[in-house]
C-alpha cells in the first residue's frame, strides 16, 4: 500500500514574512550546504533580504556563490536577480573572532585587553569543546538583533553535532555554576578583610594541590581569566537563553536535510525526534538526490529479461554469421587454387603434348609462372556481430545495454522507495520536499537556482 506524505511548500515558507530563521540540519554528505545556499538564493530573488550563515567549515558555499572566501563578516553575493527587491549575503562563523567581539562589546577596554591576552582565553576561544556551538548561538543572536536581514538561513555542521548548539545554554550554565568556577571566583566575591583572609588561606591550600596536577602557570591563567570574566558570565547565560527561546519561537523553521539512504534517514529520524523533544518548530524534511525514471512502467525484471533475450539473439546471429564467413572463406580459397592451376603458363619447348618426367632443373622458374591474384573476402561485412575494437556494436547489444542500465536505475528507485517507507512509517506527519538528482555537482549560481527550482517543485512521490 503506497502512502503519500504531506508536501513541504518551500516557496510558501520562504515568502512568509513571519519566517525569520531557517536552520538546515542533517548528517554529512547529503547536500545540506547546497540546500542552505539554494534556499538563500531563491528567497533573495523572491524579494527577501537574506543572509546565509554556515558553521560548517566547508568552502563549497563560497565557491558556489562566486565568492573568493567567507569570513565572520557578511559579504554581498554578486550576480543575483535583485529586481524583486531582495538581496543575499553570506558568511562563515569564525569562532575566535566572534568570542573576541563579545568580549570587546561587554567589557571595558582594560578588562577586555586583559581577557584577550590571557593564554587560557586564547586556548578556550580557539577550540575548546562546546565553544563553537555557543559562538554559533552568539552570532545568530547578533545577526537577529541587527535587524538588517528579514531571513537568516543557518547551515549547521554535519552529523549529530548539528544540534549541539541547542545544548549550549545548558552546558554554559553548568560550567558557570560548577563548583570549580565558583571556587575560583570566590576571592573576588568575598566581602570584608576577614573573609578575604579566610578564603585566601583556603585557596592557598587548594591551589597548592592543583599546582602539582595542572601546573602553576595554567592555574594562574585560569584564575585570572575567571576574575576578568566575572562580570560577563551573567551576560553570556542571558544571551544564550534568549537565543534558545528565539529558536523555539514561531518565526523559526528547522529543515532536516537527508538523502534517500538508510544511514542518512536514520540520522534524520534522530533529528526529528530531538527537535520534538526540545519543542523546536520543524518545517519538514528535504530529501536530496532522489532518483526516478520516465519509463517507470518498465520494471527492472522485465528490462533484464528483455536484455537477456536480445543478447541471446545477437549471439545466435553472430554464430550464424561466423559459419557463413567460414563457408565463404573456404569456397573462395578452393576457387582461387583451381584458378591458379588452370592459369599456369609453361614455357615453349617444354613438351606439353606428352607426359614427361622432369628433374628439378626442368622446372620453370617462378618468374615464368603467372598466378592470378586470389579474390579478397570482406569478412567484416559478413560478420557484423564480431566487430574489431572501436567498431560500432550491433543494435541488439546496444539495446540490451540500455535495458540493463534502466534495470539498475529501477532497482535504485525501488530501494529508495523502501527506505522512505520506513521513515514515513515512523514519522507520518513530517512534510517532505524531494529534490531530483542532478547529473553533476553544483558549483555556481545557476546550479543553485536549479536546486531551488527543484526544491520548490519537490512534491513527494507515493512511498
Amino acid at each position: 500500500m503506497s502512502w503519500q506524505p504531506p508536501a513541504l511548500d518551500v516557496d510558501a515558507l520562504l515568502d512568509d514574512p513571519d519566517t525569520r530563521i531557517v536552520v538546515c540540519c542533517g548528517s554529512g554528505g547529503v547536500g545540506k550546504t547546497t540546500t542552505a545556499a539554494a534556499l538563500g538564493l531563491r528567497a533573495a530573488e523572491r524579494g527577501r533580504a537574506a543572509v546565509v550563515l554556515t558553521i560548517d567549515p566547508a568552502r563549497r558555499l563560497a565557491q558556489s556563490m562566486g565568492l573568493t572566501e567567507l569570513d565572520n563578516t557578511p559579504r554581498r553575493v554578486p550576480g543575483i536577480d535583485e529586481s524583486a527587491g531582495g538581496r543575499l549575503d553570506a558568511m562563515m562563523l569564525d569562532m575566535k573572532r566572534t568570542f573576541d567581539d563579545v568580549v570587546l562589546a561587554n567589557a571595558d577596554p582594560a578588562r577586555a585587553r586583559a581577557i584577550l591576552e590571557n593564554p587560557f582565553y586564547q586556548s578556550l576561544s580557539a577550540g575548546f569543546a562546546g565553544t563553537q556551538e555557543y559562538m554559533a548561538m552568539e552570532k545568530l543572536g547578533q545577526l537577529r538583533a541587527r535587524d538588517e536581514w528579514d531571513l537568516i538561513i543557518v547551515d549547521t555542521p554535519p552529523s549529530r553535532s548539528a544540534l549541539d548548539f541547542l545544548d549550549a545554554p545548558k552546558r554554559l550554565g553548568s560550567f558557570l555554576d560548577g563548583r570549580f568556577i565558583k571556587l575560583l571566583m570566590a576571592p573576588a566575591k568575598a566581602g570584608g578583610r576577614a573573609g578575604m583572609m579566610f578564603l585566601n588561606a583556603g585557596m592557598s591550600m587548594m591551589t597548592g594541590a592543583l599546582n602539582k596536577v595542572v601546573g602553576a602557570h595554567l592555574l594562574k591563567d585560569v584564575q585570572t581569566f575567571v576574575a576578568a570574566m566575572d562580570t560577563m558570565f551573567g551576560g553570556f547565560r542571558k544571551r544564550a537563553d534568549a537565543t534558545y527561546r528565539l529558536l523555539q519561537a514561531p518565526g523559526t523553521a528547522f529543515l532536516v536535510v537527508a538523502a534517500p539512504e538508510r544511514d542518512a534517514l536514520r540520522e534524520a529520524s534522530y533529528f526529528v525526534e530531538r527537535l520534538a523533544a526540545e519543542r523546536m518548530p520543524l518545517a519538514g524534511l528535504v530529501l536530496n538526490r532522489v532518483h526516478g525514471s520516465e519509463a517507470a512502467r518498465l520494471t527492472a525484471e522485465r528490462a533484464l529479461a528483455a536484455a537477456e533475450a536480445l543478447e541471446e539473439s545477437a549471439e545466435e546471429l553472430s554464430d550464424a554469421a561466423e559459419d557463413a564467413v567460414d563457408d565463404v572463406t573456404d569456397d573462395a580459397a578452393t576457387d582461387a587454387m583451381d584458378d591458379a592451376v588452370d592459369h599456369v603458363t609453361v614455357p615453349e619447348g617444354s613438351g606439353t603434348d606428352e607426359t614427361v618426367t622432369q628433374d628439378s632443373s626442368d622446372v620453370p622458374d617462378t618468374e615464368d609462372v603467372t598466378v592470378p591474384q586470389q579474390p579478397s573476402v570482406d569478412v567484416e561485412s559478413a560478420s557484423a556481430y564480431d566487430p574489431e575494437p572501436g567498431a560500432d556494436l550491433p543494435a541488439e547489444l546496444l539495446a540490451a545495454g540500455l535495458l540493463r542500465l534502466h534495470a539498475e536505475r529501477m532497482q535504485v528507485v525501488a530501494r529508495e522507495r523502501r527506505t522512505r517507507e520506513r521513515f514515513a512509517s515512523v514519522h507520518p506527519d513530517v512534510a517532505v520536499a524531494e529534490v531530483a538528482a542532478l547529473p553533476g555537482d553544483v558549483h555556481d549560481l545557476e546550479g543553485l537556482r536549479e536546486v531551488g527550482e527543484r526544491l520548490a517543485d519537490g512534491q513527494p512521490t507515493a512511498a
